[in-house]
């Protein structure tokens, strides 16, 4: 049974940082891509940035490039996002995602790409 589990979100300045952790667990991941997404009150779900467990190929929305990196540690079967210079339009629930075991390198930018997702952890932007 696959879980992805998020934490780190919460309340932070603009301009501030924060951290999200995902730990994955219930199968391999070596062949798949973990994704972050986000969800605003209103609006859609939208894709923030992946990466390809293997390393491969990391990609980020033109809204977040810059500013957000993703990293995995594969001992831990965690991926993270760091985030830097939070707007207050960053404000949203964010989300991990896992696709199914694919070849090759391509991380998907759409929800229907993936089967698994967490829970979702809220990051606050204050102004």
């Amino acid at each position: 049974q696959v879980q992805l589990v998020e934490s780190g979100g919460g309340l932070v300045q603009a301009g501030g940082s924060l951290r999200l952790s995902c730990a994955a667990s219930g199968r391999t991941f070596s062949s798949s891509a973990m994704a972050w997404f986000r969800q605003a009150p209103g609006k859609e779900r939208e894709f923030v940035g992946g990466i390809r467990w293997s390393g491969c190929n990391t990609y980020y929305a033109d809204s977040v490039k810059g500013r957000f990196t993703i990293s995995r540690d594969n001992a831990k079967n965690t991926v993270y996002l760091q985030m830097n210079s939070l707007k207050p339009e960053d404000t949203a629930v964010y989300y991990c995602a896992a696709d199914r075991p694919t070849a090759g390198c391509f991380v998907h930018t759409t929800r229907v790409e993936y089967d698994y997702w967490g829970q979702g952890t809220q990051v606050t932007v204050s102004s």
